[in-house]
């Protein structure tokens, strides 16, 4: 067992970035990994080999210990193979699972053969260790696509003495996912010798939940903020698995997402025009400029720029901007700028927005990292109304470019952004708690009042580009709720 300082560590994920990803989890997986290495945990990562995996400036290595393995699952067989990609820069060696006929598709998540796909992966990382003579203190799962894990371990695996100190760690990074099968794949999970450990109910309603497997066996489940952790305990968050969450007790812990302020730092960011810092903040209202113009806006001095990067999805809280934004921007002078993608009733919304009011709202329809940046830099304020968030990336970078945060107070909105308070002039956004018009229109329209009161804005300004969420900071949380694990 690791009593020492250091930790051999295995993380399993389906998406990494910036090879492969869709979302929050792929950040996660890759700063949570470099950060253990920098550390100087013995870290091993395994993700698939997809057809679109961007590769670009790594190195491929073979391993000869796995190369042309070969697993069988239910009736198929699949050989596989298991190579590294080797960087220069910071973080682990990645390991990539080569298996084209399960991986060669375009997207990352599609088709019939979904739970073989990630069956494969789980399989494939426990193989991997075996033939490495690798015997993690930890296994880390994400998500639902590895948290078969510690049920394997307890099952398929536990004739093996290599595994007999490993703890498992499941993080849940968006509980509305979870990996929801026929029961008839009992056969390809090649378990079905091992139903007595599996939910009851869900076997008489005829299926299998892979996530809540993993809330079910994993030595300590971890999720993406505190408040998160306590929400996904009650029916409105816990989208069905509230009870299995509840029965854990304290196995079930809140690590706020950190943020990776390499990349995201107004005085060294390399995709805005102008960088700035807190002492010196005249190079943020160059960037307001030069993104208004960009954009299209008329820009006026005193006028304050609302900002949203978001998927346009039930989740972010559009309809409430869909029922407040028209009226308020009839009666109060503010500019809007949005970026973002989804549901075409909202994208319709926005396009309609657009023109009813010319040169003071700007909607650009799908994703673009440098604007992002440029967003960022630019706004005075940031919105982000959601209706839940596991955790929320955004509302740190604004902190960070002195662009103050609207939320509502959920999931790590609430752990990340703390309402102001002129008197004290504590605080570093402005926070609402009820998830409605009025409480959005409250929000909206107190941010207004305090953008005129210059000694208190530049108050709420410096608070938010003092505040630390680096990965440094919540790493070194893991690390700890590790050791704990592996010592108990």
């Amino acid at each position: 067992m690791a009593h020492d300082k250091h930790l051999k560590i295995f993380l399993a994920c389906s998406e990494f970035a910036p090879l492969a990803k869709t979302g929050g989890l792929a950040d996660v997986a890759a700063a949570l990994s470099a950060y253990f290495d920098s550390e100087g945990h013995d870290i091993r990562v395994l993700i698939p080999f997809y057809a679109s995996l961007d590769i670009t400036g790594r190195e491929i290595e073979t391993v000869p210990e796995l190369q042309d393995m070969e697993l069988t699952l239910g009736d198929r067989s699949f050989s596989y193979s298991i190579v590294k990609a080797c960087s220069d820069g910071p973080g682990p060696d990645l390991h990539l699972l080569r298996c084209p006929e399960l991986y060669g598709g375009d997207e990352l998540y599609s088709g019939p053969d979904e739970h073989l796909r990630f069956i494969l992966l789980s399989r494939a990382a426990l193989e991997m260790c075996q033939k490495l003579e690798f015997s993690p203190d930890v296994f880390h799962s994400h998500d639902w696509h590895t948290a078969l894990v510690p049920l394997y371990l307890k099952t398929r695996y536990a004739w093996d003495q290599l595994f007999s100190d490993t703890r498992t760690v499941l993080t849940i990074h968006n509980i509305g996912y979870q990996g929801v099968f026929g029961a008839g794949i009992l056969h390809d999970m090649e378990l079905s010798d091992a139903t007595a450990l599996l939910d009851q109910e869900d076997l008489a309603g005829d299926r299998i939940n892979f996530l809540k497997c993993g809330v079910m066996h994993a030595d300590l489940l971890t999720t993406v903020s505190p408040t998160y952790a306590r929400e996904i305990l009650e029916p409105e968050f816990g989208m069905g698995l509230e009870q299995q969450l509840r029965a854990r007790g304290d196995s079930v812990a809140g690590i706020l997402n950190g943020v990776d302020y390499a990349e995201w730092s107004p005085d060294a960011d390399p995709l805005i025009p102008f960088p700035y810092r807190s002492k010196d903040l005249s190079g943020k209202e160059k960037n307001k400029q030069a993104l208004m113009k960009e954009m299209g806006l008329v820009y006026k001095f005193d006028q304050p720029l609302v900002g949203m990067i978001t998927r346009l999805t039930y989740q972010k809280g559009i309809d409430l901007v869909q029922q407040v934004l028209p009226g308020l921007l009839s009666s109060r002078e503010l500019s809007l700028v949005i970026l973002g993608s989804g549901e075409s009733e909202h994208e319709q919304f926005f396009r309609w927005l657009q023109t009813e009011f010319p040169g003071r709202v700007c909607f650009y329809q799908g994703f673009n990292n440098q604007l992002a940046h440029r967003i960022e830099a630019g706004s005075d304020l940031f919105l982000m109304p959601s209706r839940y968030e596991p955790c929320g990336l955004n509302q740190m970078y604004s902190l960070r470019y002195g662009t103050v945060p609207v939320v509502r107070a959920t999931g790590g909105l609430a752990d990340s952004v703390q309402h102001f308070d002129p008197s004290a002039g504590t605080g570093t956004g402005i926070v609402f708690h009820d998830y409605d018009a009025n409480g959005l229109q409250w929000a909206l329209n107190t941010a207004l009042g305090l953008y005129r009161n210059k000694h208190a804005w530049t108050k709420i300004v410096f608070n938010g580009m003092a505040k630390n969420y680096s990965w440094e900071e919540q790493g070194r949380i893991y690390a700890e709720r590790f050791r704990r694990l592996v010592n108990s």
